[in-house]
């Protein structure tokens, strides 16, 4: 499989060529089409799963590849929704060892999810609008969903919750 793009511009996934037409599939929307070999051209600035990838917004991309843990998750999530927080409130109300969050804060830092503010005189840090509009992107279980379906290893509803 590899990229290719019509001349408009359009970019697509190359399933099958054969002597006239390709088989092509839009990646954002999943539809094939036969479009004429003589419009395509081989995109070669891009693989294949990276054209699949730009199918997800710029900042879930973002929020997808600089998290690679929950708790890194949870601690965007809540910087999000308690505002800035100093770096000696992190260190005391969250479980990371001071070297642990600071790599974490400068990963984060560096790829635009959060940004360092002055905090009563102390360093800290808020979530940018580029991380909240990626955690807002993202679907969440509501409490009833969490309790209600439960499952055990064998497939059955747990009950115990």
């Amino acid at each position: 499989m590899k990229t290719v793009h019509d001349d408009t511009g359009k970019r697509y996934l190359l399933l099958k060529r054969s002597e006239h037409a390709s088989l092509v599939r839009n990646p954002k929307n999943g539809n094939e089409c036969y479009i004429q070999n003589d419009r395509l051209e081989d995109d070669t600035d891009e693989s294949p799963l990276e054209t699949a990838a730009r199918t997800i917004s710029d900042p879930v991309r973002t929020l997808l590849t600089n998290v690679h843990d929950e708790a890194t998750l949870g601690l965007l999530i809540e910087l999000d929704n308690r505002g800035p927080l100093g770096i000696r409130t992190l260190l005391d109300e969250y479980d990371f060892c001071e070297s642990d969050l600071h790599g974490r804060l400068t990963v984060l830092s560096a790829a635009g999810l959060l940004e360092q503010v002055d905090i009563a005189c102390e360093r800290g840090y808020r979530a940018t609008k580029t991380c909240t509009t990626a955690l807002d992107q993202l679907p969440t279980a509501s409490e009833h969903d969490l309790g209600a379906v439960a499952e055990s290893s064998d497939g059955t509803a747990d009950s115990s919750s």
